[in-house]
């Protein structure tokens, strides 16, 4: 006999049904708590379960809501399998023409659905490939509020000194920009300089302008067309603040993310154009590549797979991605996409051959991902190195 034990997460409870094979209910839904009383008690009714008996546990993919339930269960040694709440609600739509929607009613429609279909266990997941998901997710919600910073601090250089930024070739990240802004902060005190203060600048800065530029722009802030005002260098000064610790923060997130990538032994970093950090996410989204069998299951999971659109005699010709995957994950890949097209030949041309078949850009690059997806699964799967030699 197999019991077939579905969950349904919620943010402070969840709901779980037990029946076996037959159909039979074993135990009627219950709740319990997002807590360990909660999962205590959870494991007081599984424990009643015949131990010699196969149990298998059935969830939707709920994002975080549901990650300390996965670690309990790892812990008492219970495999689970998560589903994609898309296949929940169209398997839903096809047991019943009701649209009844409960907690209680989705956690008997998840054991059910976990009895019919083929049971594809997540493997323990590692410390390091949760600690991998949560430390490149916080790296890009820091990388975005710091590119929302240095749009703040242009739009007060374009009040007090608009030339400043297009002297530095239209960005404001360089390391000489950053160090004037600290050391000067506005143009009035930047058309003081003297030759001193570039010494200083020099010493202080691995690489920086040339003298010439620097005589230049003291003399782009000594004729700027700008208007100075004290709130706006106060302004100013706050947001480079803001924008240099978030720098920091994410340096330090991404030597950490350096460390537990490491640790996972994956070889997508190698693959010309991805770097560790992006490789780091891609991986830890995946949560591992064991859960997927073929490249196709990785492609459906990132929302990549194209649609098919086909119906006794007639056939639709055009296809798309479906996008029901995870859609930072597709945003990852397509990205990488773009850059490994830069650093690899083979790539490059592939884009090139969609492209002069007529397709836009988007597809085009869509073709690329998906090539990505599969060369990723490869590599992972025999645990080798990208070998661009090998690549077709």
């Amino acid at each position: 006999m197999t019991y077939f034990i579905g969950i349904d997460i919620a943010k402070f409870k969840h709901d779980c049904f037990i029946m076996d094979h037959n159909g039979e209910v074993i135990h009627n839904s219950f709740t319990f708590k997002n807590d360990k009383t909660g999962f205590d008690y959870f494991y007081s009714i599984i424990q009643k379960l015949d131990p010699n008996q196969e149990k298998r546990i059935g969830f939707e993919a709920t994002g975080h809501y549901g990650m300390n339930l996965k670690e309990f269960l790892e812990d008492m040694n219970l495999s689970y399998m998560e589903i994609n709440p898309i296949l929940i609600n169209q398997y839903s739509k096809a047991s019943t023409l009701r649209r009844t929607k409960t907690d209680k009613k989705d956690a008997s429609l998840i054991a059910s659905y976990i009895s019919e279909n083929k049971y594809i266990t997540y493997p323990f997941k590692s410390y390091h490939i949760s600690s991998l998901k949560s430390l490149t997710r916080a790296r890009d919600s820091l990388v975005r509020e710091r590119s929302l910073m240095l749009v703040k601090m242009t739009n007060v250089l374009d009040k007090i000194f608009p030339e400043f930024k297009p002297f530095f070739y239209d960005s404001l990240k360089s390391s000489t920009a950053l160090y004037l802004l600290q050391k000067y902060k506005c143009p009035s005190k930047m058309a003081n300089m003297n030759s001193e203060s570039y010494k200083k600048m020099a010493s202080t800065l691995k690489r920086t302008i040339s003298y010439p530029k620097f005589i230049k722009l003291r003399e782009l802030a000594k004729n700027t067309i700008g208007k100075e005002d004290d709130l706006l260098v106060l302004e100013l000064e706050a947001f480079l603040d803001i924008y240099l610790h978030l720098d920091s923060k994410i340096k330090e997130l991404e030597d950490n993310i350096e460390k537990e990538y490491n640790e996972v032994h994956s070889h997508i970093h190698t693959i010309k154009g991805i770097g560790i950090n992006t490789a780091a996410c891609i991986y830890s989204e995946y949560g591992g590549i064991a859960p997927f069998q073929t490249p196709n299951q990785m492609l459906a999971y990132a929302g990549l797979e194209p649609s098919k659109n086909d119906s006794g005699t007639k056939i639709n010709g055009q296809s798309h991605m479906v996008k029901h995957g995870s859609s930072y994950l597709r945003f990852v890949i397509l990205n990488a996409s773009q850059m490994v097209i830069t650093h690899n030949e083979t790539f490059y041309d592939y884009y090139h051959k969609k492209r002069l078949e007529g397709k836009h850009h988007r597809v085009a690059l869509s073709h690329v991902a998906r090539k990505l997806v599969r060369i990723i699964f490869h590599l992972e799967k025999n645990n080798i190195d990208f070998d661009p030699s090998k690549l077709r």
